[in-house]
């Protein structure tokens, strides 16, 4: 059987976008986008795949911090993009299209979203 990497590389958001486009770039597929709530803020989880490898760009972002859409980068992201900030609030701005909260029906707003 043949070896194959997996691995998650938290980064700034800074170096975020640019790790983006060099995947793009490098023939990565988008796999997923996984959104989860942490003291002060949100950890986000972008997988990608080529082959049989998989690598995971994790970013911080603050609770009131601006995430950059990929969307223009990999246009699949805003179906993942806009669930992440329906359900749990996170700031992604640019998202093409933009469903604005219109993804699913819910009774409250962000309701994944930690309540204080």
């Amino acid at each position: 059987m043949e070896d194959f990497r997996s691995e998650i590389k938290k980064m700034s958001m800074a170096e975020f976008f640019p790790a983006i486009a060099h995947m793009k770039s490098d023939g990565w597929r988008l796999s997923q986008i996984c959104a989860t709530c942490i003291p002060g803020g949100y950890e986000m989880s972008y997988s990608f795949c080529k082959d049989y490898d998989m690598v995971t760009l994790r970013i911080e972002p603050g609770e009131n911090e601006e995430v950059a859409s990929i969307t223009q980068i990999y246009p699949c992201a805003f179906i993942q993009e806009s669930e992440a900030a329906e359900l749990f609030g996170v700031k992604i701005c640019n998202i093409k299209p933009d469903y604005r909260n219109g993804i699913y029906r819910i009774d409250e707003e962000t309701p994944f979203r930690d309540k204080e």
